[in-house]
């Protein structure tokens, strides 16, 4: 899953190369932590924050699917 949240942040950032996500178990769910450029972070976020929370969407359906529990949070 770390793999295909790096691979959708990549693709919608100008710096692919300084995007970072880590990821931390935080009891029963898994949550990735994503870094990018200080300029790429309004792409990531999106206008009314619609790029990111979809994103969230997506990995959750994922996740659901595997029958695991996930978020994803963007850091300054």
């Amino acid at each position: 899953m770390k793999e295909l949240l790096t691979y959708i942040i990549q693709n919608l950032v100008d710096n692919p190369d300084k995007v970072s996500v880590t990821e931390r178990k935080s009891g029963d769910s898994t949550v990735f932590e994503v870094r990018v450029a200080d300029g790429d972070m309004g792409k990531v976020i999106g206008r009314q924050g619609r790029i990111i929370k979809e994103v969230r969407v997506l990995m959750k359906a994922v996740a659901q699917r595997q029958g695991e529990k996930v978020s994803v949070e963007v850091i300054d």
